[in-house]
């Protein structure tokens, strides 16, 4: 009954900190829906940061770059 009236309530929430890895889709796609920036790192290297446009299995675009997800590594950077 109690969920009739508040459904939201117990809907699972997952918070990303600042400097988190991102691996799983779920990751990619929650970033997406709370336009939450990444930072994009090719080995130790900065390569760039955005928000996430797209992404597949393979490839995750932002700011109309598309890269492929074994050759880089993407950071959450909320608050950014």
């Amino acid at each position: 009954m109690i969920n009739d009236i508040m459904p939201n309530l117990y809907v699972e929430t997952t918070i990303y900190i600042n400097g988190q890895r991102l691996v799983e889709d779920r990751h990619f796609l929650d970033h997406i829906d709370h336009e939450v920036p990444v930072q994009i790192y090719c080995g130790r290297e900065h390569s760039d940061i955005g928000f996430i446009e797209q992404f597949c299995a393979d490839y995750v675009k932002v700011n109309n770059v598309f890269y492929h997800r074994d050759q880089f590594t993407f950071i959450s950077r909320p608050g950014y």
